[in-house]
């Protein structure tokens, strides 16, 4: 691995001190996964390069902000992943539970060095320099869940895609190499069977009805499908809600258990190998989304303290939001009732009662959900929190950098003004009209999830 740009270290130069006797330690914590992980590799080479042992260990938080038992479904299946596919590498995994950096910080006393992956939020950020600036011992960092690394791309907040966009372009295919794992130096062949690990069934919340399941190598046989069934026809369906021709790829990319770069290289691999040749919006449509867009996300989450609270919108969708604050609202509803979906809108409760009942909104849908939770609140600063509440608690892809742009994209974040009309002053308007405009089949999309 040559991406010296994915590599920074998080802890004071130790100048020409040795480093501390034990092994390389990888805190797996945002990526959770054995393919296409820069950080994995990485700590592999440390410890051959060292000749000392490796550990891999992730640190289950059972109070994590807004996480119920879907989404500690979803993690768990993925260490059980893991687990495994380190195992028959011959590199061992141990799962701790508690304060993540506490006890990062702990094991740091017994190692050479930690390699951790990166995360964006804030949460996230903290525990990483919570460790960095107590460790004994050298802390490296490798950003993994981008195909361009976040400083790379730039340097500072974008204003919107069309900013962003050839920035990250021009430096796209530098970063979109393949990655090959790295042969362990002291595996001994495949580990004998570690422990179970805990189920998430104490974790308040009920299971969901219809739950993808976890895991890389679910995330592995939902990308082929995707690839076989869907991409041709990716560019022209994705937004249609009633066909469902997205890629199903958020909740894998939110919880790292897949790597970005893996699903853009699979897919250029299978459009060059199996699809025409002349036809590649498909394609291209998924990089535009997968790069730009998600990375556009990240780079918000990154650069603006305020990426989750409506101090984080641009001036201009502040103002005009204020000077329509007392507009009134032809429909205004509690928070209690839009959690439950009960609302005039068959199609808006149709998108809310898919998040409950699967974890995911459809990407359309979901900024029409968006729109809508503006328009019923009862002022727009009130309005933001419960979007973000509601998509953080029942989205599986909740608490990420992608689902906090989508919010703040509702509001006026990445956008333009428009026309001026009541309750959203310049800020871009949905409705259920323009829905049955653009979508002969919404029916079927309400019945499919109302039903």
């Amino acid at each position: 691995m040559n991406q010296e740009d994915r590599i920074s270290f998080l802890s004071p130069p130790r100048g020409a001190a040795p480093l501390p006797p034990g092994p390389v330690r990888y805190w797996m914590q945002a990526a959770i996964r054995t393919r296409y992980n820069h950080a994995l590799e990485y700590a592999i080479h440390l410890a051959n390069h060292r000749k000392v042992s490796l550990e891999v260990f992730f640190v289950l938080t059972w109070n994590y902000p807004q996480a119920s038992r879907r989404h500690y479904q979803f993690l768990l299946e993925g260490l059980a992943d893991v687990q495994a596919n380190l195992s028959s590498r011959g590199i061992p995994f141990v799962l701790h539970q508690g304060d993540p950096p506490g006890v990062a910080l702990r094991l740091a006393g017994e190692s050479s060095s930690i390699v951790t992956d990166r995360g964006y939020t804030r949460i996230q950020r903290g525990w990483r320099d919570e460790l960095a600036r107590q460790a004994p011992c050298p802390v490296i960092q490798v950003d993994t869940n981008v195909v361009v690394p976040v400083e790379t791309a730039s340097v500072k907040e974008e204003y919107s895609a069309a900013t962003f966009r050839p920035r990250i372009t021009r430096q796209r295919d530098t970063f979109l190499q393949p990655l090959s794992p790295v042969p362990y130096w002291n595996s001994r062949g495949p580990l004998a069977p570690a422990a179970a690990l805990p189920p998430a069934d104490s974790v308040p919340g009920e299971p969901l009805e219809e739950a993808l399941p976890g895991g890389e190598d679910a995330a592995a046989r939902e990308l082929t499908r995707f690839l076989e069934e869907r991409l041709s026809r990716y560019s022209e369906l994705r937004n249609v809600p009633d066909r469902d021709w997205t890629s199903r790829m958020s909740a894998y990319l939110h919880f790292g258990q897949i790597s970005p770069l893996e699903i853009a290289l699979r897919a250029v691999d299978y459009h060059e190998a199996v699809l025409e040749p002349g036809d590649a919006s498909g394609v291209e449509t998924l990089l535009e989304e997968l790069i730009v867009r998600r990375e556009l996300a990240i780079n918000y989450t990154f650069y603006n303290p305020h990426y989750d609270s409506y101090q984080g919108l641009p001036q201009w969708a502040r103002t005009t939001l204020e000077e329509h604050r007392d507009d009134r609202r032809p429909w205004t509803y509690s928070y209690r009732q839009l959690e439950a979906g009960e609302t005039h809108d068959p199609y808006w409760n149709a998108a809310q009662h898919q998040m409950l009942r699967s974890g995911r909104i459809h990407g359309y849908m979901r900024m029409y959900w968006g729109k809508k939770i503006l328009e019923w609140s009862p002022d727009p600063e009130e309005a933001f929190s419960r979007a973000i509440t509601l998509n953080d608690t029942y989205q599986l892809d909740g608490r990420d950098p992608n689902g906090y742009a989508g919010v703040a994209w509702c509001f006026g974040k990445h956008d333009r003004p428009w026309k001026e009309r009541p309750v959203f002053g310049k800020v871009r308007y949905m409705n259920d009209r323009g829905l049955e405009r653009k979508f002969k089949e919404i029916s079927r999309y309400t019945r499919r999830w109302t039903s």
